[in-house]
């Protein structure tokens, strides 16, 4: 006994160590990406990026972006940089926006009925709860131009332009967006497109002020004949990434591919109806709402950017959520009474055969 009770201590103390250096490893491991573009935490500190929400506006001619991300672990200074194709304009977003995205999307839920008792009801009841802007400054053929700087609320945002990845990893070093060194070389595709950048640090405007919870969203505009929704940097991050995406445009729209996730989803699709507010400004001229979602069990698969095209109709779509509930009269559940009408039922009858026979004369024979 003595021996299974060291054993069974030891395998205790294992699993207790084998958690406690979980913990510690998840602390020490740097988050570097998020949906779209790529966070770099300050040195020595975590960032964990608990919720990105994305709205991309395409009228046919420029595509915006308004992004909010929800920050999960504290932390006093952090950078973020997305590519972009072309000249991007930022500015910060209105949060109420996402507010009425949320509403707006939101899955329809419904009741749904069932006769006969499923787990958590009577008798099958299991207990428990019953819950089942700066003045331009690129200088043409530089490695490195700053198209502008500026400072939006907890942002500092710099617009960047690279012909060299190397020096861009320079750039951003000296000016406090140091940069790992995979994400130098996720960057160089984007560098050989001659694509721009919009690099981002999150600073609080009080000094010891830790970032936490929901940012301000911020909005960028830029040039694009075609909508894309930058992704390829997302390739560097440690942990699965899911994917929220809303899509503005004039048609119901699709991504092109996977890019190396899960067949992306549709959870909301139809016209805007709102009449004011955010979402009925961004919605004119481009009156149809898409709502994809997406998931990336192995972020490293990821090949490329979501390229964004019209779906083949513009059918609408909305979720629902059935709520199980089991049918009742008055209260009491349909199939007891139903069985315990046909238990009386057979009484009845049974009682009704015994009672004839019994009435009977002796000598009675009745063929």
């Amino acid at each position: 006994m003595g021996f299974l009770r060291d054993r069974a201590g030891a395998r205790v103390v294992a699993v207790v160590l084998g958690l406690l250096a979980t913990q510690v490893g998840a602390l020490l491991a740097p988050a570097y990406a998020c949906g779209c573009g790529a966070m770099i935490p300050g040195a020595g500190e975590r960032v964990a990026v608990d919720r990105e929400e994305s709205l991309v506006r395409w009228d046919g001619r420029r595509e915006q972006i308004v992004m909010r991300l929800t920050v999960g672990e504290y932390a006093e200074r952090a950078a973020w940089i997305m590519p972009v194709p072309n000249r991007a304009t930022v500015r910060l977003g209105d949060p109420a926006l996402f507010d009425a995205l949320h509403s707006v999307t939101a899955p329809v839920r419904r009741d749904r009925y069932h006769f006969w008792p499923q787990d958590g009801d009577w008798p099958l009841a299991s207990g428990g709860d019953g819950l089942a802007g700066a003045p331009p400054g690129a200088r043409a053929g530089a490695p490195v131009g700053v198209v502008g700087r500026q400072r939006l609320g907890p942002f500092e945002v710099a617009r960047l332009t690279a012909t060299d990845p190397e020096a861009l990893d320079g750039w951003l070093d000296t000016n406090g967006f140091a940069l790992p060194p995979r994400l130098e070389g996720a960057l160089k595709p984007y560098v050989d497109r001659r694509w721009e950048y919009v690099a981002v640090r999150l600073t609080p405007e009080s000094t010891g002020d830790r970032l936490v919870g929901d940012l301000d969203p911020l909005h960028l505009t830029f040039a694009a004949t075609e909508p894309v929704y930058p992704m390829r940097l997302s390739r560097l991050a440690r942990n699965p990434q899911s994917l929220g995406l809303y899509v503005l445009a004039g048609h119901r729209m699709e991504p092109a591919s996977r890019i190396g996730g899960e067949r992306p989803r549709v959870t909301y699709a139809g016209r805007v109806n709102a009449t004011s507010g955010p979402l009925a400004e961004l919605a004119s001229g481009t009156p149809y709402l898409t709502a994809i979602g997406q998931e990336f069990p192995r972020p490293e698969s990821i090949s490329a950017d979501h390229e964004l095209r019209p779906a083949p109709t513009d059918a609408p779509f909305q979720q629902v959520i059935y709520e199980d509930r089991l049918r009742t009269v008055a209260g009491i559940p349909a199939w007891l009474l139903t069985v315990v009408g046909f238990f009386l039922a057979v009484v009845a009858a049974v009682s009704t055969l015994f009672v004839r026979r019994s009435r009977r004369p002796a000598g009675d024979y009745i063929p």
